[in-house]
């Protein structure tokens, strides 16, 4: 930022000029600067209907369009000069402007507010921001389903109340978070659908006496015209959405997390992650800390919380501008940069995972066979709470032998219900378990295979997969490690 300069754009109606400490409170350009690609593109937009309406001239139009160009590229190549008496963006590259081209500058404002302008560069960041988090989800889905058929046959148990409950394939377990990741997506979708409204032309809040054209600008821009002006400077609906969206990501990336923070304990080994993922402590030799899902757990917090700010902004303010709405940018960028900063460390940290398939198996077995036996009873035609208990008090009695349900003595089944004796050889078994699910969507390799053709499909039609890219579980095969 250079030094101040005298006086704000708006100091005609003052006779002094904003008290220092007033003037920094006052300031938005320390953290809006990064909305000047879509100010100015917003601006071009403005220019180009001023001509198109005859509000000014054909030369005026294309003066302030090319100026407005030189402007965008002086921002992207980082080259553009901010000043902290600019106030906000939109002032600055007025500011830029004028010193290019001169008091035609001075005509770009014409039926135009800062109102609408900042409500426009808001839609246009939303979007975007959209887009790339969206590319962003895609990438990690993508890995998941890498993932899951390189490790097609793996089982691991499954848990409730972080307990060992039933054996399903990692695979299964990878897809479930697909399809968390995949609803996701809708409500991005959602959210940059809701950013595609122009508010240009509705200036201040009432609208204005020259005769812009909102649809020509909409146009202009990918966008759709506003209906109502006072409506489209107060409403910030489509930063929640997108609020909102992240959040709900940020829970899920949280859960992945929790999840491998488990799996990579020494209490559970079910899995390794790559070196250039985890990091180290500064007086333990040994740690291999798994930082990286950490602060997807951590930074959750930061997103819900983010969302939660602008709400509390938002719910008392009347309609009409306020200054208030100066403080929906700084929780709206943390929370885009913090999802975007996951997303990029997530794809390759699932493909360079190692899994221990011996440890997860071995942990997949015992009592978490429980409820196959139940089901075998069920399927005999034993009423099921019968069958339950009879296996609750075989479980009970394998405690008192200290042996599993695969070592159980013979008698001992037939003990607990006489239709045991006939359990068929290999069911109590994890891969047997998986082997004898039938309902669609379950966990057994057929279901799993049906499951990762409909992801790739998936992938496939939002570009995210490469066309002919297959797998064990895909090829339809019903084998199980």
């Amino acid at each position: 930022m250079s030094e101040r300069r005298k006086g704000p754009f708006w100091g005609g109606r003052f006779g002094a000029s904003p008290a220092e400490a007033f003037e920094i409170l006052n300031a938005s350009i320390p953290f809006d600067i990064r909305l000047a690609p879509h100010d100015v593109r917003g601006s071009i937009a403005h220019a180009r209907m001023l001509g198109a309406q005859g509000i000014v001239s054909d030369e005026e139009s294309a003066t302030l369009v090319l100026g407005l160009e030189a402007v965008l590229r002086e921002v992207e190549e980082g080259t553009f000069s901010w000043d902290l008496s600019d106030e906000d963006v939109h002032t600055a590259v007025e500011r830029r402007l004028k010193e290019l081209v001169g008091d035609v500058a001075l005509k770009l404002h014409t039926g135009r507010s800062r109102n609408d302008q900042v409500a426009l560069d808001l839609h246009l960041f939303v979007r975007d921001a959209a887009e790339r988090i969206g590319a962003g989800v895609l990438a990690a889905m993508r890995a998941l389903v890498e993932v899951a058929e390189t490790n097609g046959y793996l089982v691991l148990p499954g848990y409730t109340h972080l307990q060992r409950a039933q054996p399903i394939l990692l695979s299964h377990h990878l897809l479930a978070h697909f399809e968390a990741l995949r609803r996701d997506l809708r409500r991005l979708e959602a959210a940059r659908e809701a950013a595609g409204v122009s508010p240009l032309g509705a200036a201040a809040l009432a609208g204005t006496p020259h005769p812009v054209d909102p649809r020509l600008t909409a146009e202009e821009l990918g966008m759709e015209p506003f209906t109502n002006s006072l409506d489209a400077v107060s409403e910030r609906d489509f930063v929640l959405d997108l609020l909102y969206a992240c959040a709900v990501l940020g829970v899920h990336l949280s859960r992945l997390g929790e999840e491998w923070m488990l799996w990579t304990s020494a209490e559970f080994r079910f899995a390794t992650i790559d070196d250039a993922y985890s990091s180290g402590s500064s007086i333990m030799p040994q740690k291999k800390n798994p930082d990286a899902y950490e602060l997807m757990r951590g930074k959750s917090g930061r997103l819900i919380g983010d969302l939660n700010a602008v709400l509390i902004t938002l719910k008392g303010l009347p309609l009409g501008y306020s200054k208030d709405l100066q403080e929906d940018k700084e929780p709206l960028f943390d929370t885009v940069d913090s999802v975007l900063a996951m997303l990029a460390v997530l794809p390759e940290m699932l493909r360079t995972a190692r899994f221990d398939g011996e440890r997860m198996a071995e942990a997949a077995g015992g009592f978490a066979l429980a409820t196959e036996l139940a089901d075998f009873l069920a399927a005999k035609g034993v009423p099921f709470r019968e069958a339950h208990h009879a296996v609750g008090r075989l479980v009970r009695r394998c405690e008192e032998l200290v042996v599993s349900l695969e070592d159980v003595p013979q008698d001992e089944l037939a003990a607990a219900h006489p239709a045991l004796s006939e359990v068929p050889e290999g069911l109590l078994t994890p891969g047997g378990s998986v082997h004898n699910k039938r309902s669609a969507g379950s966990t057994a390799p057929g279901s799993v295979g049906e499951q990762l053709r409909q992801a790739k499909a998936f992938l496939k039609t939002m570009g995210g997969l490469p066309e002919g890219q297959t797998g064990p579980l895909s090829e339809g095969s019903d084998r199980c490690g």
